[in-house]
């Protein structure tokens, strides 16, 4: 999220005419940062670029002095990365349906590695879990890092991650790609089915990411900044350097306000019921 947010700004920066100053908040899976948000001043000048994770899956699991959806203004999506189902290469399904057969005939045999508790792959873990009927234990890691080492070892059997971190391990050989949970192939892995080719239909998950404003910014403020991300969108370079860390910019009508709104809230919808179900409470 720093890349992206640092690449987005300097987009924003030629078109605001002023510089952006980008400030990591660590702390409580980025709660802290978006709290703080919550309560700037609503005059533009400090935004949340957040994600998936800080502003649909941390609301459900913290007690939060703030309300994800009301206490804040869109601004607008920015981007999108569907996550992957990679498996240790020593598996021995070759695609999702044996995948999903193996793991039906041996419950609670096989393990999920996630980056930790709560996290986006632990919470899509447990949403395929559902979807399939299929029971494994999860292994949560510190991290994305030690997260795919234990895939690479045969440590754990199954990670939902994103590309950027697993698919060189799949080009190398070292664990094997099932599918990629969205409508589209990859670009940078065209010979990976999406769900929908493997069996799995309407399966998506994705790490999104947006840029949001206090509550009660005023209309023109907010879509003066919608106008500088839009037009950073649009240049070639910041296009091709969101490439670069797999990040596909969001269609031109989904950048909006507007639309940023009725996504948060179709994703609150969907996902939070998910974890409430499983419990999932910050430890």
């Amino acid at each position: 999220m720093d890349t992206l947010g640092r690449i987005l700004a300097e987009g924003m920066r030629e078109h605001l005419g002023q510089p952006i100053i980008i400030e990591n908040v660590g702390g409580a899976a980025g709660t802290i940062g978006v709290g703080r948000v919550a309560r700037a001043t609503p005059d533009g000048y400090v935004l949340s670029i957040g994600n998936w994770g800080t502003h649909v899956i941390s609301s459900a699991m913290y007690a939060l002095p703030f309300d994800a959806l009301s206490d804040f203004e869109p601004v607008g999506l920015v981007s999108e990365s569907p996550e992957v189902i990679v498996v240790k290469k020593t598996m021995p399904a070759t695609n999702l349906q044996q995948f999903i057969s193996w793991l039906q005939d041996n419950p609670d045999k096989a393990n999920m590695a996630t980056s930790g508790y709560g996290s986006s792959g632990h919470v899509a873990g447990l949403f395929f879990q559902k979807t399939t009927g299929t029971k494994f234990q999860f292994v949560n890691y510190r991290g994305l890092g030690p997260a795919i080492q234990g895939l690479i070892s045969g440590e754990t059997d199954i990670m939902i991650d994103i590309p950027s971190n697993s698919l060189p391990h799949v080009q190398s050989g070292s664990i094997k790609a099932l599918a990629v949970m969205d409508k589209k192939r990859l670009a940078s892995a065209p010979d990976v089915p999406t769900v929908d080719e493997a069996g799995l239909p309407g399966f998506y998950a994705a790490i999104w990411y947006a840029l949001w404003a206090p509550k009660k910014t005023p209309n023109d403020i907010v879509h003066k900044l919608n106008a500088a991300v839009r037009k950073a969108l649009a240049d070639p370079a910041v296009a091709a350097r969101l490439g670069q860390i797999d990040q596909t910019i969001v269609a031109p009508d989904h950048q909006s306000p507007e639309f940023l709104r009725t996504h948060h809230k179709a994703e609150m919808e969907k996902w939070v019921p998910i974890i409430k179900g499983a419990d999932l409470k910050a430890k």
